[in-house]
């Protein structure tokens, strides 16, 4: 089975598109096309439906899927192990990160990297956490560094790094800043802008109420902390944010007994051996 057929129709299931993979690929549309066209010639089946502009996996495109990934992680993790064998830290490494570790913890571990390792080339993808955990059991990136999962996931080594405190916080001119006493039992009783509740931080929020019966009253919510820390400030809602995002306009609301914290750290497959770079980079966040 040519790897240049299975490249082109993993970047074709990927994209939804064969000119978008064209160009991925550098090459013409007609040549991705071509390549495809063999793959589904070899197998005896056809790989994708194509309606109108769109393109969907067949349900043989959907079996084939799985192991052309595990074919493409083989053979990158071949390319560099043989490269590894020098000792030398070169090559590419494809590296996840949240857009919050992006902004808030990576910038002086990327200069201290580039100044010491200029031979290799950082090819970054800014995903959500639980996007990362995905990109990595699939073997499309390497090292990943995001919020860990609450609960483990066995296929994944995780290491934490940063703790990440969590703190309430609601607009300057808030009501709730104006008690004494705040309980979790008053919070539930006025709105809240939380991340997503799949992603992992609004899981560690949920399940705080959670454990209490409480319910949370949710008028928004977007994966962009950024974002919520602005609406909080206006006075849309309460929120729970990492302490370093407390600015101006907000405030932090202390509740006894309760300090939520979310751990920072990388993640790879277990499956996988690291390669120099990557080992590199890891001794580099400490």
């Amino acid at each position: 089975m040519d790897t240049q057929n299975l490249q082109a129709f993993l970047m074709v299931a990927e994209l939804g598109s064969f000119s978008r993979a064209a160009e991925a690929l550098y090459l013409t549309q007609p040549a991705v096309s071509k390549r495809v066209a063999a793959l589904e010639s070899q197998l005896e089946c056809s790989l994708f439906d194509r309606i109108g502009r769109r393109v969907f996996l067949t349900e043989a495109g959907r079996a084939l899927l799985p192991f052309a990934n595990s074919i493409r992680s083989s053979l990158t993790q071949a390319r560099q192990s043989i490269r590894d064998l020098s000792g030398e830290v070169g090559g590419t490494l494809l590296l996840g990160t949240s857009h919050h570790i992006g902004l808030h913890r990576l910038p002086p571990v990327l200069r201290r990297f580039s100044s010491t390792y200029g031979g290799v080339k950082l090819d970054i993808d800014f995903m959500d956490s639980e996007q990362a955990y995905e990109q990595i059991s699939r073997g499309n990136i390497e090292l990943a560094l995001v919020t860990l999962a609450p609960e483990a996931d066995p296929t994944m080594l995780a290491t934490p790094v940063w703790s990440d405190p969590l703190d309430f916080m609601v607009a300057q001119d808030h009501e709730l800043g104006q008690a004494k006493t705040i309980t979790l039992e008053m919070l539930s009783a006025y709105p809240v802008i939380l991340p997503g509740l799949n992603t992992y931080t609004g899981q560690i929020a949920k399940r705080l109420f959670d454990e209490r019966g409480l319910k949370l009253n949710i008028a928004m919510s977007t994966n962009y902390l950024e974002t919520i820390g602005m609406m909080a400030s206006i006075g849309l809602g309460w929120t729970v944010l990492p302490r370093s995002m407390l600015s101006e306009g907000l405030q932090a609301l202390t509740i006894k007994g309760i300090s939520p914290q979310r751990e920072l750290g990388y993640i790879y497959h277990r499956g996988r051996t690291l390669s120099n770079a990557a080992q590199a980079f890891i001794q580099e966040l400490y």
